[in-house]
């Protein structure tokens, strides 16, 4: 019988895997304002950084490697980031560093985890440095993909030959897109070439720029619900799973 697995979308793009008696967190955004975009839900239980075998970083964005929440987590914690990331917490003090790119892959106690490629801008705005962007497979009992931040490409189709969840980005934090991203209609095409059994929609509902999610609401509920329309239409023997930010999700 395979272990159970646990996720928690705990918003944006920060979820937290609980697998193989492993703990894992993508891209912590722990606090309620990142620069110009606040927090549109319930703030961030702390128990969510406790306890961590490991953090992973997709890439260096203001809204994915935030150094005042990183803060919030034991200096001893492994963090596996992009090539070219690894001095930025070696200042914060962090003492267990593994810089990784795509096709990389390493172990966190059962579970390894492979580095997969993104198409997105890896530029840490706006004074640099440069480094990679990437996705990550954790592969246990179960097989994960977090997608971090990226748009299709065509190397989705060998993420992985027996895939149990998909952690899809379908927004942002703002009314529109830039280049990079996948919104709902494409992160449903992206299931045809994944084939998951689960998919959970993520990087939505969480940030908005002061106002704006008051003025115009849409984007911060709609996404998911049309992914959901899509994945049915392109892909329907994918069971989607919408969890709201905060919310956990159990795969038995």
């Amino acid at each position: 019988m395979r272990a159970p697995l646990h996720i928690t979308y705990v918003g944006h793009a920060t979820c937290l895997i609980e697998m193989n008696g492993v703990r894992v967190l993508t891209d912590p955004i722990l606090r309620n304002r990142v620069g110009h975009i606040f927090r549109q839900t319930n703030g961030v239980d702390p128990a969510h950084a406790l306890d961590l075998d490991a953090v992973l970083i997709s890439h260096m964005h203001l809204d994915h490697l935030d150094l005042p929440s990183l803060r919030r987590i034991h200096r001893e914690t492994r963090m596996i980031v992009p090539d070219g990331s690894g001095h930025i917490l070696a200042r914060e003090g962090f003492a267990n560093v593994e810089e990784v790119g795509p096709g990389y892959t390493t172990r966190i106690g059962d579970v390894s985890v492979t580095a997969t490629f993104a198409t997105h801008d890896g530029t840490r705005y706006p004074f640099g440095p440069e480094g990679e962007t990437m996705g990550f497979l954790l592969h246990g009992d179960r097989a994960v993909y977090f997608a971090g931040d990226t748009d299709l490409f065509p190397e989705m189709s060998n993420i992985h030959e027996a895939l149990d969840v998909a952690l899809l980005p379908v927004w942002g934090w703002g009314p529109t897109l830039g280049d990079g991203h996948l919104n709902p209609r494409r992160a449903a095409e992206s299931l045809t070439m994944l084939r998951p059994r689960f998919a959970v929609p993520i990087h939505w509902g969480t940030f908005a720029p002061l106002g704006l999610g008051w003025l115009r609401p849409r984007f911060l509920t709609v996404p998911p619900h049309d992914f959901l329309d899509h994945a049915f239409d392109l892909a329907p023997e994918v069971l989607v799973r919408v969890v709201n930010p905060g919310d956990l999700v159990r795969f038995n």
